[in-house]
């Protein structure tokens, strides 16, 4: 495929959840493809590690810390974004508890962070985007929209209403030339997912590929949503998650 269809050069994205796991990932593929990388996320010290990789790429970045649990600070990291051309919204946390055992700070963390920062983001910039007839937004999803796991009840409640939003957003903003979409992520290795320690490592297992994914994998994913080559693609979930296996 031509440098032409995959570059992003002359681009600026926002990328949230940007210095660890899939988003550090992303910052970097969007990176070697050209774009200007506004990494968000709270910790300094991760963030300029993000950013010493980036810059050690040729790319340029900077960073913008933000409570993604604060409505205030997401529109404040909106207006020091500015004027952007794609958006990844990869920042989300998972807390699992069955329902019983949820509490209101843990469904309002969920809620916060995994779907209002995200609506919160798209309102601010997407508009924008429209008004240059050009963008793209990409979502980060989980397999948990669609399958029903213990105690990931609230946490693939947001998931699937971000897909929903998804498809909203790709039909209120196509017409301007901007695209949403959703990658869909199946278990990946990540700072984040270490935590969970061989459990995790089975639902990799689970999967038809029989392994964990990488992030970069995933970040391979999202670059390929906010590049020219998937021109024709919205409102679209991409599921990478390693495929169903076969019933025997």
């Amino acid at each position: 495929m031509t440098t032409e269809k995959t570059g992003l050069s002359g681009s600026i994205a926002l990328i949230t959840g940007a210095t660890a796991g899939i988003g550090r990932a992303t910052a970097l593929a969007l990176a070697e493809r050209g774009a200007e990388v506004i990494v968000h996320g709270r910790d300094p010290d991760r963030a300029a590690d993000t950013v010493t990789r980036i810059e050690a790429l040729g790319g340029k970045a900077r960073f913008e810390a933000a409570d993604l649990a604060d409505a205030g600070e997401v529109r404040r990291l909106a207006q020091a974004a500015g004027q952007i051309d794609i958006l990844v919204n990869n920042a989300g946390i998972f807390r699992f508890a069955r329902t019983a055992d949820t509490d209101d700070t843990t469904f309002d963390a969920h809620v916060d962070v995994n779907l209002r920062a995200p609506f919160l983001l798209v309102q601010a910039l997407a508009p924008g985007m429209a008004a240059r007839g050009r963008g793209a937004v990409v979502n980060v999803s989980s397999g948990a929209a669609a399958v029903p796991g213990h105690g990931t009840g609230i946490y693939g409640a947001t998931k699937a209403a971000l897909e929903s939003l998804t498809r909203a957003w790709a039909a209120e903003f196509g017409p301007a030339a901007v695209r949403v979409n959703t990658v869909a992520a199946g278990p990946t290795r990540t700072e984040g997912t270490a935590a969970f320690g061989e459990q995790f490592e089975t639902a990799g297992k689970s999967t038809a590929l029989q392994r964990l994914a990488d992030a970069g994998e995933i970040a391979d994913a999202i670059a390929f949503l906010v590049s020219p080559a998937a021109g024709y693609v919205n409102g679209a979930v991409l599921n990478a998650m390693g495929g169903m296996p076969a019933i025997g």
